[in-house]
Order: structure tokens, then C-alpha cells, then sequence
């Protein structure tokens, strides 16, 4: 993690993160399941999307330990700050303790007119 002095420490993300090796990058995952059912609620496809991205690093042979980078994009910022302490919780249980450069942006809506969250993902293996 790179934390320049003085700067507050961040809460459940990183400032930046150097790494060196082979990249996987995602599309936007969106919180379906593998028979394109979105799950109910804001959190619940956060969770579905932690779920698919670990799936997705699984099949380059890496974890969650990997991940440099995740961009969220919502359609309702309000319900990513309001319900941070369930995401958390739910990032943690897929993802584990490992908190990479994140960045989340407000858009009108996404390709999948039922997704609310959508997240792209960056990892690095050595």
C-alpha cells in the first residue's frame, strides 16, 4: 500500500498499491448469478459481485490477495454510503482483508437495466 505521510489513513481501500507481474482485468461485473438472476438489493449484488470477481481471479489462478484495483460504478451513491458497514461485511467475508486502490462514481444507469452496482476489477500477480 502507498500511504504518503501525513495523509489520514483510508477505511476498507488503499491510496494507491505498487505491483509488479501479470495483470487480469474485468469487464463490469454486475451482481447476477451464473443463471443471470440479479440478487435482491444494493448489498446483496455487491456480495453476488465480490462473488464473481473472486470466481474470475480464480480462473487466472489468483485470490482476492491479487486485486490492485476496483472501480464501482452505482446508480444511487446515497445507498453505497448509507449501507457501508453491510458492505464491508459482505466484502470482507467474499474478499478478506485485503483492501486495494478503489474509486466509486455515481452514473445514471448501466447496461443492465436491473444492476445497481457494477465493479471493475484490476489484479496483479508476481
Amino acid at each position: 500500500m502507498l500511504q504518503p505521510d501525513g495523509w489520514p489513513r483510508p477505511k476498507g481501500y488503499a491510496n494507491g498499491v505498487f505491483a509488479e507481474g501479470r495483470m487480469v482485468v474485468t469487464g463490469g461485473i454486475v451482481g447476477w448469478n451464473a443463471e443471470g438472476r440479479f440478487a435482491d438489493g444494493f448489498v446483496a449484488q455487491a456480495r453476488q459481485i465480490f462473488l464473481n470477481i473472486a470466481a474470475i481471479l480464480a480462473e487466472a489462478g489468483a485470490g482476492p490477495e491479487h486485486l490492485v484495483r476496483l472501480t464501482w460504478y452505482v446508480t444511487d451513491m446515497d445507498a453505497y454510503l448509507t449501507h457501508g458497514k453491510a458492505l464491508g461485511a459482505a466484502y470482507r467475508e467474499v474478499l478478506g482483508r485485503h483492501f486495494p486502490a478503489m474509486a466509486a462514481v455515481q452514473v445514471m444507469r448501466l447496461v443492465e437495466p436491473a444492476a445497481l452496482v457494477e465493479i471493475e476489477a484490476t489484479a496483479v500477480l508476481p
